[in-house]
Formats: C-alpha cells, structure tokens, sequence
C-alpha cells in the first residue's frame, strides 16, 4: 500500500526567516557563553572577542524576540502557543508514551500535524515555556549584566550580580537543553531531513 505525501503550508516567511535567525544567534551565544564562562588560552574564541560577539547577539536576538511577540500577537501563528487546559494532562501522556514507546513501534502519532494544531502537547508546552518564560528570563538576565548598575545590589543577603548571572547561565544552559532535543526530534518526521527542509520551503509533509 503506498502512501500519498501531504503538505501542509505551516511557516509563513516571517517565521522561517525568525527561526533561521533565532538558531545562528542561540548558536553564537551558546559558543561564546562557554567561551566566556570558561575562558583561558585554549577557549575557541578568545574571551574579549567572545564578550563582544555575545553581547551583539544578544541584543540582536531581543530585536529578534520582539518581533516574534508582535508577530504572535498579530498573526494567526500566536493561537498554537494557547494551551486548552481541559484534558491537556491526558494529551501529554498520549504523548509522551508515543515519544518514549509508540515511535519505536511505530505506531501512528496520537497527535498529527493539521493547519489547526501545528504542535502536539509535549511540543506546546515547551514551547510556551521557552518562548514565554526562558527566553524573556535569558534576556532580561542579560541586560542586567549589560548594565550591572541597574541589577539589585543584594537578594537574601547574595549579591545582586551574582544571582542575575548564576539565572542567566541556568536559563542559557535550558535553552541549550531544548535546542540539542529540538534538533533530535526534527530528523523525526516523514524523512530525517523532511523537517528541515521546511523551514526551507514553508511546508510540514506527511503521510
């Protein structure tokens, strides 16, 4: 029995060229970061270069996210970042039993792509989660050691500084988390380089 390719036209232009954008700049900031974090002669950038870049990029990539929140706000592409609560807990199982058991089997995907629902709930929640909380803490975190003088001098008798660094480089380190998982699970699809070409083209195929 073959199987008839579907299309999806899922990414508009602005979200491709976001996405592409967003990926080089968690890139950079990702190298630079550990170049700055653990800097010394053998560091791949040195540690001036990398404080320069890191800060270009992450002003850059507050630019970036500022567009992708109007964009949110003004565009269609905002509804999949709404979580529906009734029943959401149930679609995570289903979810995450097809992603830890079912795709090794596999098994249909409890929750395929359609126009209407662009991610399943392990994908949503994520999402929303870095979008909406990691990525707004990383930035904020960054301009507060950008500008040092406008942080808090003290929280709970630490200082100020060292708490807004320690949270920047724990909400960095997430980001890292998420960025090497999204990337695994991009080679998941209807081939492994399917996914990727979409970003391409605009278009999520299936069966």
């Amino acid at each position: 029995m073959t199987h008839q390719t579907e299309r999806l036209y899922l990414y508009p232009v602005w979200i491709r060229i976001w996405h592409m954008t967003n990926a080089m700049l968690c890139l950079i900031l990702i190298i630079t970061g550990l170049s700055i974090q653990f800097s010394n002669p053998s560091t791949l950038v040195k540690f001036k270069a990398a404080v320069t870049v890191h800060n270009i990029a992450g002003i850059i990539l507050t630019i970036s996210y500022c567009m992708f929140f109007i964009g949110n706000l003004l565009t269609p592409n905002g509804a999949y970042y709404v979580i529906a609560v009734k029943g959401f807990l149930v679609r995570l199982k289903k979810q995450f039993i097809y992603y830890t058991i079912g795709i090794f089997k596999k098994t249909d995907a409890p929750f395929p792509v359609t126009v209407d629902n662009k991610f399943n709930p392990l994908q949503q929640v994520t999402y929303v989660a870095l979008m909406y909380v990691i990525v707004p803490f990383v930035i904020i975190s960054g301009w507060g050691l950008l500008y040092p003088e406008v942080t808090v001098n003290s929280v709970m008798g630490i200082s100020g500084l060292d708490m807004t660094d320690l949270l920047h480089i724990s909400a960095g380190f997430a980001i890292s988390v998420i960025m090497c998982v999204h990337i695994y699970f991009c080679t998941i699809g209807k081939s492994p380089t399917s996914n990727f070409r979409s970003m391409i083209n605009g278009f999520h195929e299936s069966h």
